[in-house]
């Protein structure tokens, strides 16, 4: 019996194998990136594309083992999941209420160490930010005139 269940799933192991996802290797920055719908210095941009373009662009470096499935199937997940949320990429084409809303909520996920995520973070050690670069990212939204605990009274359809 646990060789029949051995042989089953190292069978379905095999065949998933072959189920390849849409992988996300678009453009990164085009006319709709946010560095054109809000003044984006050089050092947060730096920021933003270490910690945040893989799941948060239209561009995903991958790396080889989500060439294997079932993590490439994952790891797709977590990209469409991520670019649903907010998308760098596409930011000039959100209206002026969700950008905004877009930027508070950045401030208050890496203010509370919520993004990256943990378990990005895992092999993606270089994606860690650091209490310099979270205050860096902070103090670009203020200096914007973003309030990052301005949310309140906010609903879902504002996204």
């Amino acid at each position: 019996m646990k060789k029949k269940i051995f042989w089953t799933i190292g069978g379905l192991l095999i065949v998933l194998q072959l189920v390849r996802p849409t992988r996300n290797e678009g453009t990164a920055y085009s006319t709709n990136d946010i560095t054109h719908a809000v003044n984006v210095p050089a050092e947060v941009k730096q920021i933003l594309e270490t910690s945040c373009f893989d799941c948060h662009s239209n561009h995903t470096n991958y790396p080889w083992y989500t060439n294997i499935q079932p993590i490439g199937l994952w790891m797709q997940n977590h990209v469409n999941e991520g670019k649903e949320e907010l998308n760098f990429s596409d930011f000039a084409t959100y209206s002026q209420k969700r950008k905004m809303k877009k930027l508070k909520e950045l401030a208050e996920e890496v203010k509370e160490h919520e993004m990256p995520l943990e378990s990005y973070l895992w092999i993606h050690k270089e994606a860690a930010l650091s209490e310099t670069q979270i205050q860096t990212i902070a103090n670009w939204l203020k200096s914007g005139g973003i309030a990052p605990d301005a949310t309140e009274g906010e609903t879902e359809e504002d996204d």
